[in-house]
């Protein structure tokens, strides 16, 4: 049987106001496509109408953890992307460090399950920069498998090798655990990025593959809700999908590929 998209009609709009209010996510972020992600699922579980769908993942602790899981898009993997790992390390945290003393502060907006603030800990710590890492996700169910580190041996098996043992203990069932001193570096927070206030003074900002189905003006909200949030020289990284079109509009300078500076003594254009 053909999938039935539901027409986005009054019933959606009450979906996504209540939808809001349970979650805090507000589905007119996103673009056009999350119209046919809400359904699909809809689709999937067999409900006929919106009340009926709210009804079902409102009484329903799992149902609501796999709609959220859906909706989210909580892809994620350590050293997601090598090149931009490898430009960490080789001209951003240099940079950092010849420009600030003392411990930096890191941010990585939209963390998913832990595996890049944790790989972003995993190489602060080679290069033995002090750090300390704030993560970010409005999924709770995410967040506490974050904080869990628990993953399984193929889930790390991008990890280089001069992190790997340094940075997990076998627990001798194909299953891995982060070490505690590292995972002392991250704190791990529930928070939507484009409605809460974000921590000042960051020196480095990872927001990759979180942003791609936000509509234009979410995506500059959100950039300049950064740019605002990094301390003057700060760094902010992209996924490798993304580019920011107005950077210069918004005040940031491009630093590589997928990568912008916040300028010092620059202020926020209008």
């Amino acid at each position: 049987m053909a999938e039935r998209i539901y027409p986005a009609g009054p019933g959606y709009e009450r979906f996504k106001k209540d939808l809001a209010r349970l979650t805090g996510i507000d589905l007119d972020i996103y673009k056009y496509q999350i119209h046919r992600r809400v359904h699909t699922l809809m689709n999937n579980w067999g409900h006929t109408d919106y009340g009926e769908f709210f009804r079902a993942i409102s009484s329903d602790d799992v149902k609501l953890g796999n709609f959220l899981n859906y909706i989210t898009i909580n892809v994620t993997e350590f050293f997601r992307n090598p090149a931009r790992w490898d430009s960490l390390r080789e001209d951003v945290l240099p940079e950092l460090r010849r420009m600030y003393r003392g411990s930096l502060d890191f941010l990585s907006a939209g963390c998913s399950t832990g595996e890049e603030p944790y790989s972003l800990a995993m190489v602060a710590r080679i290069e033995r920069i002090p750090c300390r890492i704030i993560a970010l996700d409005l999924d709770e169910g995410a967040l506490r498998r974050a904080e869990e580190g628990r993953y399984r041996e193929k889930q790390i098996a991008a990890v280089p090798d001069d992190l790997r043992e340094a940075s997990f203990t076998s627990e001798g069932d194909g299953f891995f655990r982060v070490r505690p001193e590292l995972k002392e570096m991250v704190t791990f927070k529930k928070a939507n990025l484009l409605e809460q206030e974000l921590p000042s003074g960051q020196h480095l900002i990872f927001c990759r593959n979180v942003v791609i189905y936000f509509s234009a003006e979410t995506k500059i909200m959100l950039y300049e809700k950064f740019y605002k949030s990094l301390a003057d020289g700060g760094f902010l990284m992209v996924g490798t999908t993304e580019q920011i079109f107005e950077y210069s509009r918004i005040g940031f300078e491009q630093a590589g590929p997928f990568l912008y500076r916040k300028p010092s003594g620059r202020v926020l254009s209008k």
